[in-house]
């Protein structure tokens, strides 16, 4: 149980690092003007005062302390079911939730918003289809909520607590 939980915490501590690393090289890099990458990836400087895909956008002066709250309350919530877990699975996409959420809540108490620069899209003569612009916590998040998800369809669900012995 000990090294499960140590996985999930390694790995939100690794998500903030990471994601508080990229952000500020990544602002410093965009200062210029965007970058294409390929046709269909692009680095954006964007500011998002919401949350993910730019829901609950709030431009009110409380409104990142009120997301940051927010997001902290879920960490907490996921911090209490990460050290219930028992499978590897779930503490890692726990870890990368918790990760995440705290990466972007630092964001929003230092900055008022959280940056984000990743862009995919599609463009063709009769089509165009943008996705919204994202970071590295919010990939965290995103991929974590899909372990949780595969855990509990594919993965074989909660395991049942063995009896005791007689």
């Amino acid at each position: 149980m000990k090294g499960i939980r140590l996985l999930g915490l390694a790995a939100a501590g690794l998500v903030i690092v990471l994601d508080q690393i990229s952000k500020p090289l990544m602002r410093d890099w965009l200062s210029g003007g965007d970058i294409a990458l390929t046709s269909f990836l692009s680095l954006v400087s964007a500011w998002n005062r919401g949350v993910g895909f730019s829901l609950l956008t709030m431009n009110l002066p409380s409104g990142p302390y009120i997301l940051s709250a927010l997001a902290l309350t879920i960490a907490a919530v996921m911090l209490v079911w990460l050290f219930r877990v028992a499978r590897a699975i779930s503490a890692l996409a726990l870890g990368l939730i918790i990760g995440g959420a705290i990466g972007n809540a630092i964001d929003r108490l230092a900055y008022g918003a959280v940056v984000d620069f990743v862009l995919f899209h599609i463009t063709t003569p009769t089509f165009n289809f943008t996705w919204y612009v994202f970071n590295l916590a919010d990939a965290a998040i995103v991929a974590g909520v899909i372990g949780l998800l595969y855990e509990s369809f594919l993965g074989g669900g909660v395991p049942q607590k063995r009896p005791d012995p007689p």
